[in-house]
């Protein structure tokens, strides 16, 4: 069916782009809303998030996306470009905190957001784009190797406070 854009704008159309504080409630309530998540996030308290919002959005290679759909948000993740001196001095991209929202799983809403990132990795002149899981995602791990992604490195993570 083709869009008449006398109807206004295609309620199925996604756009991916950089998240505005504004967006925090619905990327938090995302990142609560699973086993994991709700261990960890607290929705009702804003100010961290908040803070480390204004912290991401002043770093140029800090990036939060959020995936909107008919004006509502439907996914995030986390862009961050790292320079180094490994691999010949090899920038890298990280992928951090992806959720999609509920309603939207199963959609390829999650592959479009993954080559979106890797897409931008490349225009930032990134040489490889890396992610961590969860090892209690085993479904996410399927996801990301069905996408390319090789399971190459044993990751750790040491908690600080």
């Amino acid at each position: 069916m083709r869009h008449d854009p006398a109807t206004g704008p295609d309620p199925h159309a996604l756009t991916l782009r950089d998240a505005t504080e504004a967006d925090l409630p619905v990327i938090i309530a995302l990142l609560a809303d699973d086993k994991l998540g709700s261990t960890r996030e607290t929705p009702d308290d804003l100010a961290p998030y908040l803070a480390a919002f204004a912290e991401l959005d002043a770093d140029p290679n800090q990036r939060l996306i959020v995936a909107e759909r008919a004006g509502e948000v439907v996914g995030t993740f986390q862009l961050t470009y790292i320079p180094g001196v490994s691999q010949r001095g090899m920038k890298r991209a990280l992928i951090e905190a992806v959720r999609v929202v509920a309603t939207e799983r199963g959609t390829g809403l999650g592959t479009t957001m993954m080559t979106w990132a890797v897409s931008e990795a490349r225009t930032a002149g990134c040489g490889m784009v890396q992610l961590t899981s969860n090892a209690e995602r085993p479904d996410a791990h399927r996801f990301y190797e069905r996408l390319g992604f090789v399971p190459s490195h044993v990751g750790f993570k040491l908690k600080l406070s």
